[in-house]
């Protein structure tokens, strides 16, 4: 069997989308991916080809003005070397964010994130999780509190650290991880079958 290769190709302002990022990488792995994160702003030729070869891509990026960061877009801009040959084709991406606000515009930095993997023909995996806390049941420790599909979402006090990124949020990436993993398991064995 072949182990999938997942990348989490993210930029952190502060620290609190690393957290998010670290635990898309703990459910990844977790659901046996090899994983790799992957700084943007900090991006080398050997993380490019990572990039490369990998099975799926996570897009993470704090959302700041309404969308991902400057950090990212500028990473976004430099793979359109890879969007002139399609060499991320049919690869599996998804993404997550974080921001102050409980909206915060994050959806518009989910969909910019589906529109670069659009861009370059890739697959998008959401969130597959209905939305917690929106009933007198619920409670904020409900995973996907914030009702987000895309992708997870975060919400962080703006004058907090990252040790307090919630807890559900951090699950909720986990759960991201995984799923995205089970993913490209399933994908890999399908184009082996092929």
């Amino acid at each position: 069997m072949t182990t999938p290769v997942v990348s989490i190709a993210y930029h952190s302002g502060y620290g609190h989308t690393a957290v998010l990022a670290e635990a898309v990488r703990t459910g990844a792995a977790g659901a046996g991916a090899q994983v790799h994160l992957i700084k943007v702003d900090e991006i080398t030729d050997a993380q490019w080809e990572t990039l490369d070869r990998s099975d799926a891509i996570v897009f993470g990026s704090p959302t700041y003005m309404g969308t991902a960061s400057g950090a990212f877009h500028v990473f976004a801009e430099a793979t359109s070397k890879r969007w002139f040959g399609q060499d991320w084709k049919d690869k599996l991406a998804a993404g997550f964010t974080n921001s102050g606000s409980k909206s915060g515009d994050k959806l518009h930095t989910l969909q910019f994130f589906q529109i670069l993997a659009a861009q370059h023909g890739m697959n998008w995996i959401n969130l597959g999780l209905h939305p917690g806390w929106n009933s007198s049941a619920g409670s904020e420790n409900d995973l996907n509190r914030l009702g987000v599909f895309a992708g997870a979402a975060a919400q962080t006090n703006v004058d907090e650290g990252p040790d307090a990124v919630h807890k559900s949020d951090i699950a909720t990436a986990e759960h991201l991880g995984r799923r995205v993993a089970e993913a490209a398991r399933a994908f890999t064995r399908g184009r082996a079958a092929a």
